[in-house]
């Protein structure tokens, strides 16, 4: 069991790609090198074998011998130069120069496998520095709004350039899918309004006038209700569409101030719910496009007040903490689950626990204004049910000192 525990600890997969590279290509060259070290050896030592003859006289040769690999210095006195014959001081020279020849061969193999593995190191380094630049690149990306970014990686044309280049491609081709999908949701929207201002126009006039008979009445008023959502949906699509074009004049705004107008506009249709508003907003500036900064606050309170149920509350909280503007938004609501947040902000997901009137969108447009804003949205579920809601935008620059936090 401790074995096996210590086997997936020191896995090679758990260290990174740099490493692996660098301890494959130590291993390699010390493997080779290993190997031509010995053959080196096994070659010197087959070539004073063959010129024995040369110094030792064939009278004195010994029947064929074969020297050990030398392991450790001979043992015991050695025998005077003076009584040795040449058969003996040549087998003495022999192993001398073998024992000398294996050491400073192991030593010199260790030096350049350590040279070996800095290089490879170093070489991994450089080769995976601009694939580090692709991985930024796709987590800034991919936790922003636009896609305006590219890489341009230079250097030689090698597989990392390459796949740099396809990554480039393929946001061109992303950045013109999606800037053709939200033109085409402005224009259908714009071009919806019209017919049903005509529409609304047309109904509301001979009700108006005493015109429509008693028992049509109701369908009248029916296709005015309908009306009026088909213009409220239209109203939040184009809030998205301009919340996602990233098109932006930034100018002054305080997220205290926008609360306290989100709190206005609907403090009727709380009192009607039964929803009892907490408010606490203190300055909070920061620097975007006001209507729909404004949009934020609004769109996050009637989320509150919409998906809660009878005589439950809600609290809207404002403020700064460093460099970050904050507006929070909590309510009581049905229980919710955390991975059940995320399809809460794609557009046209409703709650479980929704008025006829909501869009779906309102959610969807904080996000997409706030990801704009270069901004984070923060959705926890709170214990006894419902949601709290906290978007942080960049405080404005020159704003005052930061508050506490709430």
């Amino acid at each position: 069991m401790n074995r096996a525990r210590t086997g997936r600890r020191f896995s090679l997969r758990g260290l990174p790609l740099r490493g692996r590279l660098t301890l494959m290509t130590t291993a390699v060259f010390a493997t080779l090198g290993g190997g031509l070290l010995l053959l080196n050896w096994l070659s010197a030592r087959q070539f004073l074998k063959d010129n024995r003859y040369r110094v030792v006289p064939t009278s004195e040769m010994a029947p064929a011998q074969t020297a050990p690999i030398p392991t450790t210095a001979p043992q015991g006195p050695s025998i005077p130069a003076a009584l040795a014959t040449p058969a003996q001081r040549f087998e003495d020279f022999q192993y001398t120069v073998l024992s000398d020849l294996l050491l400073r061969s192991m030593l010199l193999l260790a030096v350049f496998t350590a040279l070996a593995g800095l290089l490879a190191w170093w070489g991994s380094s450089r080769s995976l520095h601009r694939l580090s630049q692709v991985t930024a690149a796709a987590r800034r990306i991919g936790t922003g709004s636009t896609l305006d970014e590219r890489l341009g990686l230079t250097g030689p044309h090698d597989e990392v350039r390459e796949l740099g280049d396809t990554f480039d491609v393929m946001l061109d081709r992303l950045d013109r899918s999606l800037t053709a999908q939200r033109r085409f949701t402005s224009h259908a929207s714009h071009e919806l309004r019209t017919p049903l201002t005509l529409q609304r126009t047309a109904l509301e006039i001979p009700l108006a006038q005493g015109r429509v008979p008693d028992d049509l009445r109701p369908a009248v008023q029916r296709a005015l209700d309908a009306n009026a959502r088909s213009e409220r949906l239209i109203a939040a699509l184009l809030t998205l569409a301009r919340g996602e074009s990233g098109q932006l004049t930034p100018h002054p705004v305080d997220l205290g101030h926008a609360a306290r107008d989100a709190l206005a506009d609907l403090a009727d249709e709380a009192r009607t719910a039964g929803i009892r508003i907490t408010a606490a907003p203190e300055s909070a500036p920061v620097a975007g496009d006001p209507s729909l900064l404004r949009q934020i606050a609004l769109n996050l309170l009637a989320n509150a007040v919409r998906h809660n149920h009878r005589d439950g509350t809600a609290t809207v909280t404002t403020g700064t903490i460093g460099t970050l503007s904050f507006i929070e938004v909590g309510n009581t609501g049905p229980v919710l689950h955390q991975d059940e947040i995320p399809a809460l902000f794609a557009p046209f997901q409703r709650g479980r626990e929704h008025r006829s009137d909501g869009s779906g969108l309102g959610l969807a447009v904080v996000r997409a204004i706030t990801l704009t804003h270069h901004g984070e949205v923060i959705a926890t579920p709170r214990p006894g049910g419902g949601l709290t809601v906290r978007v942080e935008l960049p405080t404005a620059p020159g704003a005052g000192a930061p508050g506490p936090r709430p």
